[in-house]
């Protein structure tokens, strides 16, 4: 009886030690839904008592959200490309450890590039390159060049045939941002995004407008995340993608939200993904991401002609620095905003205008009266308001990191947005009648 006794009690323990998951999983994601529901299908499969719940959001709604919803109540599992944005949320103490399920088989490093954080706050769950998707159909019928480097996309024959979206509605294309930001430098940077954005024909919603327009031929190119190019292209949409040499190989990451109801489960999911099985959904051709697990891991598995992240982080001459973008991200998406999306058919026209006047001027262009008022035209239209030096401020950046909800703050960045919005538009009109002078003469 007491050996009896004694087993039931063992068993007992053992099943309060080590209880059956079940619930839900919420997933905060801004990845799009041949992803995701890929992840679902097969995680439900391996877990018949967990459902995993889709949330999908762009990165910047998604860090507000998570910030907005109350400790017990929050979503398990945030799940983007940016690692910026996981750097706001660990700033701001929304994310739990998770260390405990990383894949032990992941290298430590992608080029300079630590996978997962060494704090063990978020881990890199795929790879991810930032380039540009192309329409060869579209390139062909127009008689453009195929781009190779972001300076391609602000010659006068693009005008018109770019498309974009912008920071505030995009992780990725943020990264894009820094990227170039961080290649070049801010002053240098900002000129060349604001030439590429002067030769757009629109800014779209989501990330996911630009291939969508560039697949469908509304575009002819745009800048992208690697995953859109290189699914759009192994879905046989007319496209290729292309990685500048001024690009960085950075983890698109996966991370337990602090608050969470389910904490185990969301563990459960995020060990799923960094499996065997997780890792070769990246490969499917509507997914075509870039695996975190090593090539030698997943033989036989990599596609003929797949891109190899090591190879491109080598040759890339941008080492991301997370911990940079994170002290600007406002500034850099406010800034945009004010000075490209809410005034983009203004920057449209001022760059019109120059094409316009270097075109009729021809080499009477390059000296003299003309030469001076296309230079100043120029300076109207693509240098940014806020200069290098202003940018790492941390008086500044601290504006701008403060909590929007307090009115002090809120008042602060409501000015300083309006008097960048109303000097864009100034600097673009006057850049405008200058253009048109120069070509008079």
């Amino acid at each position: 009886m007491h050996a009896m006794r004694t087993a039931l009690a063992g068993a007992l323990l053992a099943v309060c030690a080590a209880p059956a998951l079940a619930g839900t999983v919420t997933v905060i994601t801004s990845f799009p839904k041949d992803l995701t529901q890929a992840y679902k299908t097969a995680f439900e499969k391996a877990n018949p008592g967990i459902t995993l719940e889709i949330l999908n959001k762009n990165t910047v709604s998604g860090i507000a959200y998570v910030r907005e919803t109350p400790a017990g109540q929050r979503p398990e599992v945030f799940w983007a490309s940016a690692p910026d944005a996981f750097e706001v949320l660990g700033r701001d103490k929304l994310l739990a450890k998770s260390a405990d399920v990383a894949n032990k088989d992941v290298p430590d490093k992608i080029g300079n590039y630590p996978i997962n954080d060494p704090g063990g706050m978020y881990l890199g769950q795929a790879l991810a390159g930032y380039g540009i998707i192309y329409n060869t159909r579209y390139i062909a019928a127009h008689k453009l060049p195929a781009p190779v480097e972001w300076k391609d996309l602000l010659a006068p024959h693009w005008f018109g045939h770019v498309g974009i979206t912008s920071p505030s509605r995009s992780g990725t294309m943020h990264l894009t941002v820094e990227t170039i930001l961080q290649g070049e430098g801010w002053d240098e940077g900002w000129r060349t995004l604001l030439r590429m954005s002067g030769n757009s024909s629109a800014v779209t919603e989501r990330s996911f407008g630009v291939p969508d327009g560039v697949n469908n031929g509304q575009f002819g190119a745009g800048p992208v995340i690697d995953f859109f190019g290189l699914s759009s292209k192994y879905s046989k949409f007319p496209v290729d993608f292309v990685y500048p040499s001024e690009t960085a190989i950075v983890p698109a990451n996966i991370a337990l939200i602090e608050g969470a109801k389910n904490t185990e489960e969301g563990k459960k999911f995020i060990a799923f993904t960094l499996s065997q099985a997780g890792q070769e959904l990246l490969l499917e051709p509507k997914i075509s991401r870039l695996p975190v697990l090593p090539y030698s891991a997943l033989a036989g598995k990599i596609p003929p002609g797949y891109p190899d992240p090591a190879e491109i982080a080598k040759r890339s001459k941008v080492q991301f620095n997370a911990d940079l973008s994170q002290t600007r991200y406002y500034v850099v998406q406010s800034l945009y905003d004010q000075t490209v999306t809410f005034r983009l058919k203004e920057l449209q026209a001022a760059t019109k205008a120059i094409y316009d006047a270097e075109a009729k001027l021809g080499d009477k262009a390059k000296s003299g009266k003309p030469a001076e008022l296309l230079d100043q035209a120029r300076k109207l239209a693509w240098a940014p308001l806020v200069d290098g030096k202003k940018a790492a401020d941390p008086a500044f950046l601290a504006i701008f990191a403060g909590n929007k909800k307090d009115a002090a703050v809120n008042q602060q960045i409501t000015q300083l947005e309006g008097e960048w919005n109303g000097r864009a538009r100034a600097n673009y009109e006057e850049a405008v009648k200058l253009a048109k002078q120069a070509a008079a003469l």
